[in-house]
This record gives structure tokens, sequence and C-alpha cells, in this order.
């Protein structure tokens, strides 16, 4: 049976875990809570539900100790884990020997040791598991090889591109890798569509204005956080810029997706004259255009249709305890799961705004191979790491520098978040190791991807932490 990966082993050792589940009475299937862990949930719900494999579905935002424990308790004889697992296998080894259940582990994090034997991650067979292929591309590969005769699971591949999407695979302008394949499979089921276009987040949703203000990946003196800049760089195009209203009234903005061909073009050229002229190396400017995915069954003009912002509206759901509408939404629900997603956006929106005008006030406190900034309770520790990579380029936080951002997690521990560049990532940096080994150093424990990670910590121990964060950067970074 064909599916996504670029070598054999990969496919094969996916037939085993199907195989695994198919001889399960019942699985419990365990999930992380980002819009990579959700979307994984939603491919390996959809997929065991095809097979006739009966299950239920519970959601972490950190699988440790007590976490696995509470889940073998649950007497399920196999446990499926996506998008967590691979980093917290020491821990699930102990309970797999103690014959508590058997798991099947679908990931793409860095593997603790030992190892076990339904274990499907990329990293396994040399394949990048923070670039080529996510937790619900790997999900996917196994909901493929879980087939039933006759089934084609290759619709389930949109929902794999959102995972890969919002776990930040398309820092170079695309997805690459296995990934690739997932987008072939899904454009051939007739569920994607890639373009070339513009490389900006809120193309389906943001009134032009905001969508330029906002559009800091490629930051643009005169335009990237400057309302009135925005506003004036509109206005000096040929370009209607708002709808008509009644009786040929000026109308509500028009947005990226209103816009046809040939002003989508005048404006895209516009912007990238002005980032020339305002000195933004061509290297940058080439990040202005990208591979658009598009979701071609969902409504134009919402968040469901762009995977870009299908992934932020499924982070607003679980990092506020929400993981379950988040899945309903990728089940198909659009009418009471999307309607509560959609508040719970806004209500993100808003955090994450208050969040980034704090650490823009209050600034970074700078190392020599890091810089950190601490919200203490003032920011949710389910986003504080959105708002570190958000807040890189601000002003006085460089953007070629890791940032690290602590927030209150409990009474005891403390969240940590890095956030790293590729063109750090291709340097050497590692934040995943960095995360890992800082924090087990002060009694913590952590993990992630090269160029994003996280860990928890005991509280009062940040200041050894940022130390020996910063000198393992510094070897990194030579």
């Amino acid at each position: 049976m064909a599916c996504a990966g670029p070598v054999p082993e990969l496919t094969e050792r996916a037939a085993a875990c199907a195989d695994r589940l198919r001889d399960a009475d019942e699985v419990l299937l365990a999930s992380h809570i980002d819009a990579d862990g959700l979307t994984s949930a939603a491919v390996a719900a959809s997929a065991l539900e095809r097979a006739e494999i009966p299950f239920e579905t519970v959601f972490s935002k950190q699988l440790d100790a007590e976490e696995v424990a509470s889940i073998a308790e649950t007497e399920y004889e196999t446990v499926l884990f996506t998008d967590f697992g691979s980093g917290q296998l020491d821990i699930i080894a102990d309970h797999e020997q103690a014959g508590d259940f058997t798991p099947v582990i679908a990931d793409h994090h860095q593997p603790a040791d030992p190892d076990t034997e339904f274990h499907l991650n990329p990293l396994l067979f040399d394949i990048d598991g923070s670039s080529e292929l996510s937790g619900a591309g790997a999900s996917y590969v196994l909901a493929r090889a879980l087939e039933p005769e006759g089934g084609d699971n290759r619709d389930l591949a949109g929902l794999a591109v959102v995972g890969a999407v919002g776990d930040m695979q398309t820092s170079g302008g695309e997805l690459v890798g296995a990934n690739q394949q997932i987008v072939d499979e899904g454009v051939e089921a007739g569920v994607l569509d890639t373009a070339t276009d513009l490389a900006v987040y809120g193309k389906q949703t943001r009134p032009l204005p905001k969508l330029l203000e906002y559009a800091s990946d490629v930051y643009i003196p005169g335009i990237t956080n400057d309302q009135n800049g925005a506003l004036r760089f509109l206005d000096g195009l040929d370009v209607e810029l708002k709808s008509q209203g009644e009786e040929g009234t000026s109308g509500e903005w028009r947005r990226w997706v209103d816009l046809n061909s040939a002003e989508r073009q005048t404006v895209a050229s516009a912007l990238v004259q002005r980032a020339l002229s305002k000195g933004v190396s061509p290297d940058k400017i080439d990040g202005l255009v990208g591979t658009a995915y598009t979701l071609v069954e969902e409504p134009t003009g919402t968040e469901l249709r762009d995977v870009s912002e299908f992934s932020t509206l499924l982070n607003a759901t679980a990092r506020y305890e929400r993981a379950d509408v988040g899945l309903a939404v990728c089940l198909g629900d659009r009418d009471e799961a999307l309607e509560r997603a959609r508040k719970l956006l806004s209500n993100h929106r808003r955090n994450l705004s208050e969040g980034l005008q704090l650490v823009k006030r209050e600034g970074v406190t700078k190392e020599d191979n890091l810089q950190w900034f601490h919200a203490e309770d003032r920011i949710r520790e389910t986003i504080v790491g959105i708002i570190a990579g958000m807040a890189v380029g601000a002003d006085g936080i460089d953007r070629g520098t890791p940032i690290l951002a602590f927030a209150e997690k409990n009474d005891d521990e403390v969240k940590v978040s890095a956030r790293g560049t590729p063109s750090l990532t291709r340097q050497g940096l590692d934040l995943s190791v960095v995360m890992r080994e800082a924090s087990q150093a002060v009694g913590g424990d952590g993990g992630g991807h090269n160029v994003a990670a996280g860990a928890t910590v005991p509280k009062g121990t940040e200041e050894e932490f940022v130390e020996r964060a910063d000198a393992l950067v510094g070897e990194q970074l030579g």
C-alpha cells in the first residue's frame, strides 16, 4: 500500500503499528494540544473510526511521568500517542515493561532512550522531524497504513498539512520532504490546492491594511507595525481598496482573497519595490513570496480556507483548555464547535496583542548568546512561546539571537519556551538539546525541535537555567 514516506522503512514501521492497533480490542488515543497535536489526533481518530477500531481520545499539554501514570490507570491495553511520546520513551518504557499497556507512537520529536517496537518517528529514518514531517504527518502515514480494504485516507492530507504549517515547517516558504509528498496526495484527493502567493498571514480574513501592518516575517520600514504607514502605502496604489456600499458609497475594506490576480500583482510588486527602497536585503525580500496551501472544500474568506489561519484557530482552542472544540472542528463540526472556536480565537488574539505589548514595553534581558524575558503570571504559559516568536524583530529585540520566555505554570513550576530562526539552526543551533540539558541540570525537563522548544523548571531556578542555556547556545554557535 502506498503512503507518504521517502523510505520504505517508514512505511513498513507504519504497517507494523497499524497491525498492532487492529489487534486491540479498544485503543486510548492520547495527543498533544497544539495545532499539530489536534490535527494529529483528528487524523488518527478518523483512521481508527474508518478501520472500525473502538477508541477514546484524551489530550495533555505535557506528557510527564504523572500524566503517563494517569494514562496507565485507565487500563487500556493499547495506547496510541500522537505528537508526543518519543521524548518520553524512558517513562513509557517503564509502564510497557510492567505490562500496563502497549504503546504505539506516531511522533516527530527527538526520541529518548530506550526504543519501543511500535514507534513511528521520521527521525528514526533520517527524515528531519522539524522540517520534513510533523506529528500530524506521522499520524497521516499511520492512517494510510490503517486503510481498510478499498478505503482511501488521502482526504486526511489536508489536516496533516494544517499540522505541518502550524508546527512552523514552512520556514523556507514551502513544505518539503515527506510533507511535500503528503501535499501531493492531498492535491490528488481533491482536498488541497497550492499556489505561489504573498507569504503573509491572514489573506482570507484580514482587511488589507491590517494584513500588511501585521505582516512581520519580512520587516518593511514604514509598513510593518505601522498602521498609518500601511494605509498610506495602499492609498498610493491603483487598486480599489473598499467594496461598493449601498448606493455607490464606500463599503468594507477588501481582503487579499477579494482581489483579482492583477490587483494582487500590483500590491506585491509595490511591496517589493518599497522593501528595496528601504534597504531590505534581497534574500529577505524573497521571503515575501511562498507557497500558499488552501483547503478547497472550505468556504472562501473563512479561517478554515487557508491552512495557516486554520492552525491559528486550533491553537486558540486547546491553549485555553478546549481541545475538544478544536478536535470537533477538525472532524467537521461547522456549527456549535466552529462558533465556539471563533470566540476563543478572538480572545486568543486579544491575549497575544496584550502580551506582545507587554514584552515591547518591558524589553528583554540580553546575555552573551541569547535574550530572555519573564512574564511571571501576566502571560499564560500556553501562549508565551507564541508571543516570544512574535516579539522577535521588535525594537530592542534582536532577530538574530535566540529568545527564551518564562511564564508561571503553577505554584512550583515555570514554563520556558525558546524560539530561534532557520538561519540560526543552519549555523548549528538546536534548541531541543538546549532545553533538555539546561532544564535537566536544574531539576526539570524539556525538549522539542531545533528551531522551537520548551521546558518546565522548578520555580527559583530560572537564573541558573539561563546561565546553562546561554553556555549551551554559545557552544552550538561557536
